[in-house]
């Protein structure tokens, strides 16, 4: 691999035109398909195999036209001190407001009077107008968003408090301006690094390149393939650290290179040659963790997986092909005097130690100390994991600013905190032989339960074959006795099934998040079993140990679980939440352990792979295993540690985003990859090799024979070039010969 990475490294640096000029080709068309692609629609939110999708699915069917997954909304009234909203003027405002929704958009399925339907509070203080769409909330045109927001106006005017809640009012989400910060400390991280700001530009310029087609295409395609809003949010997340790190580690060797004195052209082509091929395979290991999520068959992390992996894999073809080009027109501005002077002082037998080589010589001294250190440290940090509660965000976890939020509030204070998570209970009387009389029963058995603060009469469709039941718990929708009483409800459910024939099921928003974290929780171990195992054999493959990767496996293990027991001491307990804009403490969000393993281990092999290859290749050359951990360290610390706060200060800048979900994946990826960077690679790994010594590079005869040789170290491409291959500086004819 190394040798055809070396030819692709001379032959985009020689044809740099030509290189730079398809990949901003490609730019301009991505750009232009996004541009002219149709407004997308909101994901479908589906979760196959689960009770609650089966009942959506039977209301589809039973209920033709009733759109169970269409956009709802609540337009919430609260009376004024010493007033109710019973009283004449009151009521005739509200009763005004219900004919201009109903006349606001043909986008609006119904729109229920709350004196018709008897949605006021018992004290007479509040009151709630619900709002069905046709269509789902991203589908929603302006004016039916507009119609929804100016309902109240005129009511407030009055003196009434109106705000609005449900997902009607759903928009993208705001990042903010720390993701602006972020991008700018990465800039700073670069020019301290390279000490020239050609050096710096150009992974940000790239890494922009590959973000900008990435999430262009992500764009163009969302109303096709049914992308999600957030998609492409967290795909410019990820492509942006990798798309720096992945140049960072080639324009590094690069100056190394040239340091040595070789001629440019060919300076590159060995640039790309050895740091390429950890860049392809720690480029790999990221994808295969992005991919592996479709195992969880919950089809929008699929799709979030797929799309976040497609801008990794652009990332890595720019930093082979687009990085050396770039490179070529630099010229020797690459590397200012200074600069060149520095590396060629540190390439001197004599020169002085840099901080890389004086902590590995450090860990080299005290390996024991350094290792129970980082264990004991990272296992502190872990212990809040213990207490992971996994769920959903509704209207609570919004910021108190928000309207929804403060309709959230005002629902809660006069119907009770159960009202804003209500169960949807669908029975399907075919299979019975008197079906109002199993509704009944089943009426009768969840009013029979704990925790339920209401059961409505049942609604029958025209067939007369299913029925539905709505259902309020005492509880706030993320509590665990909600939980209980979805369970309950489906347990008594199998009783009634069992005698009248008839299948009850659970349903609404609060079942769906229930099983949704369910399904999450069972499938975190198979998932991290696939994902570690695909990617340990990589690492056997590229390192020829087993000792090495299993390190580098248990090592992660470590570093996510501590990132884990961070998220929830912050967003669940509440610590340092106001440093980090967490207005609502709550339930981590189901998604997001599971995403955070799939993206930090991915991104933990590449500290991995950058770092120790540069150990195995001193390895090979003859050093003591010390020697090799001390010249990996010598070589490859300041970059591994500049790339690692990039990566921290891109994901660090979607802290600020609006959207909770993309604030919860932004801080946990950010304090994973300080854990895994600094504690597990940086301490821990050299530890443990300095204990293992020559045993860490231990592999099997029969094993050694069976693996295939990739050369990620270049040695194949070393003794070819010795042999009289294409020779430093060979020019065109001897690549076209190679």
């Amino acid at each position: 691999m190394a040798t055809f990475l070396y030819k692709l490294g001379r032959l985009a640096f020689r044809r740099r035109r030509y290189v730079a000029l398809i990949w901003v080709a490609l730019l301009a068309l991505a750009g232009f398909g996004a541009a002219s692609a149709s407004t997308a629609t909101s994901s479908s939110f589906s979760i196959p195999g689960t009770e609650a999708q089966r009942a959506f699915d039977l209301l589809d069917e039973r209920f033709p036209g009733g759109s169970a997954d269409g956009a709802t909304a609540r337009v919430v009234f609260k009376a004024p001190g010493g007033e109710k909203v019973t009283d004449a003027a009151n009521k005739a405002e509200i009763q005004e407001i219900v004919g201009e929704l109903k006349s606001g958009s043909d986008q609006i399925a119904s729109v229920a009077d709350p004196f018709a339907a008897k949605a006021v509070s018992q004290n007479g203080s509040t009151a709630y107008i619900s709002v069905s769409y046709k269509v789902s909330s991203m589908e929603l045109t302006d004016g039916a968003r507009e119609a929804l927001e100016e309902a109240g106006e005129a009511a407030q005017s009055s003196g009434m408090t109106v705000e609005i809640g449900g997902d009607a009012l759903q928009v993208m989400p705001e990042t903010g301006a720390t993701e602006i910060i972020g991008v700018a400390v990465a800039a700073v991280v670069l020019v301290i690094t390279f000490g020239s700001l050609i050096a710096a530009g150009l992974p940000l310029l790239t890494a922009l390149i590959g973000v900008g087609i990435g999430v262009s295409l992500i764009t163009a395609l969302a109303n096709v393939l049914d992308l999600g809003s957030t998609t492409s949010t967290l795909a410019m997340m990820i492509g942006l650290a990798v798309g720096i790190d992945y140049a960072l580690f080639i324009v590094s060797r690069y100056r190394a290179e040239l340091a040595e004195g070789r001629e440019r052209e060919e300076a590159a082509g060995r640039a790309v040659g050895t740091a390429g091929s950890a860049v392809v395979f720690a480029g790999l290991t990221v994808v295969i963790a992005l991919v592996g999520l479709a195992v969880v068959n919950i089809p929008m992390l699929s799709k979030m997986g797929f799309a976040a992996a497609g801008t990794v894999a652009i990332a890595v073809l720019i930093a082979l092909t687009l990085v050396p080009a770039l490179l070529g027109f630099a010229g020797k501005r690459i590397m200012g005097r200074r600069a060149r002077k520095a590396a060629e002082a540190e390439n001197r037998p004599e020169a002085k130690p840099n901080m890389g080589t004086r902590w590995a010589r450090f860990v080299l001294r005290k390996p024991v100390w350094v290792l129970l250190a980082g264990v004991i440290g990272l296992g502190a940090v872990a212990v809040p994991a213990a207490s992971l509660e996994m769920g959903l965000p509704d209207d609570g976890s919004q910021p108190r600013s928000t309207t929804q939020r403060q309709a959230y509030d005002l629902l809660s204070e006069g119907f009770g905190p159960g009202f804003n998570g209500p169960l949807l209970v669908v029975v399907d009387t075919r299979g019975s032989e008197d079906g109002r009389a199993a509704v009944d029963r089943v009426s009768q058995e969840i009013e029979g339960i704990g925790h339920v603060a209401a059961v409505t009469p049942a609604a029958f469709n025209k067939a007369g074959d299913a029925a539905t039941i709505t259902v309020i718990p005492e509880d706030r929708p993320s509590s665990v006795r909600t939980e209980d009483l979805v369970h309950e409800i489906r347990d008594a459910g199998r009783d009634v099934k069992g005698d009248t024939g008839a299948e009850v099921l659970v349903t609404g928003a609060t079942a769906m998040n229930i099983d949704f974290s369910e399904k999450m929780n069972a499938a975190l171990l198979p998932y991290l079993a696939l994902v570690v195992g695909l990617a340990f054999l990589l690492l056997m493959v590229v390192f020829r140990s087993l000792l090495v990767p299993l390190k580098a496996a248990l090592g992660f293990l470590l570093s996510v679980v501590a990132a884990l027991g961070a998220v929830v001491a912050v967003f669940q307990w509440g610590w340092l939440a106001s440093l980090f804009g967490v207005e609502q403490t709550g339930p981590i969000m189901s998604m997001m352990p599971i995403f955070m393993v799939g993206v930090v281990f991915g991104l933990a092999m590449d500290y991995e792979v950058f770092l120790v290859t540069r150990m195995r290749e001193a390895y090979v050359h003859g050093e003591t295993p010390g020697q090799a951990i001390v010249t990996g360290f010598r070589h490859g610390a300041r970059v591994v540690t500049a790339a690692a706060v990039i990566m921290m200060a891109v994901f660090a800048g979607f802290i600020g985003s609006s959207e909770s979900m993309v604030k919860m994946i932004g801080f946990s990826l950010a304090i994973a990859v300080f854990f895994d960077a600094f504690v597990v690679r940086m301490a821990i790994v050299p530890a443990v090799l300095a204990l293992l010594g020559r045993r860490a590079w231990w592999l099997p005869r029969w094993l050694d024979r069976v693996l295939p040789n990739v050369d990620v170290e270049g040695e194949g491409l070393r003794k070819e070039l010795s042999d009289g291959g294409p020779a430093e500086g060979g020019g065109e004819r001897e690549l076209v010969r190679v």
